[in-house]
């Protein structure tokens, strides 16, 4: 059983996840905003902490790289948004999340995050890199915000690796190109379904794919 702080401004995202992991033998604390986060971690001192991005007060972001200026995260920290960029993704592992769950969070990598990143929490304290999350879309990075591999499906079966110790602008065309790259194979290669499941209008989906030099034959060649 952990200690889980779950840092959120929306109830129903709030009671969800403690229900959830309360379930799973977990001792859950909740908060609403920054400032309960803040006394929550003096007070538990909690194992694992999930926060969201977008708050009012101060956004999840923020708050992260305030606790990694003064010292504070010395537990692992999984970000969630339904709303976020991946410069923002970036950004977050960078200071130093474990990881970063999408919006709407499916139970299934809602529990498999958050038992990888406990398990994670000891291999903090030894300077051992860790390995990357199975999950996508999901970023991973050493404890301390340390230069490290960042996961990304690129298929059903396979599994990219990029390092962050990269200009921003490389590192997201990287992360872009693997990003559609999963949804082409995942799709067989319709550009009508990835341009749904990405929201992007097919003209601009069709120049995006080209700028990133992603090859348009490989979600067929995979689904063949």
């Amino acid at each position: 059983m952990a200690n889980i702080l779950v840092v959120d401004d929306e109830l129903g995202i709030r009671d969800l996840l403690w229900e959830i992991l309360n379930d799973e033998g977990h001792n859950v604390e909740v908060a609403e905003n920054a400032a309960q986060a803040r006394a929550a971690r003096l007070r538990d001192r909690p194992d694992l902490v999930l926060l969201d991005i977008w708050m009012p007060d101060t956004d999840g972001v923020t708050l992260l790289k305030e606790w990694s200026a003064t010292g504070a995260l010395t537990m692992p920290v999984i970000m969630m948004s339904g709303h976020a960029t991946i410069d923002t993704a970036v950004e977050a592992t960078r200071i130093g999340a474990l990881a970063f769950l999408e919006k709407p969070i499916t139970l299934q990598k809602l529990l498999k995050a958050v038992e990888q990143a406990l398990a994670r929490g000891t291999a903090r304290k030894s300077t051992a890199p860790l390995t990357a999350l199975p999950a996508s879309p999901v970023l991973d990075v050493a404890a301390g915000g340390q230069p490290a591999l960042v996961a990304a499906e690129a298929g059903p079966q396979s599994q990219q690796s990029f390092m962050l110790d990269k200009p921003l602008r490389e590192t997201r065309d990287e992360f872009e190109k693997a990003y559609f790259e999963y949804h082409l194979a995942k799709e067989n290669g319709s550009m009508t379904r990835v341009a749904e499941k990405t929201g992007l209008e097919r003209t601009h989906l069709y120049r995006k794919l080209k700028q990133l030099g992603v090859d348009l034959t490989r979600g067929k060649r995979h689904g063949a």
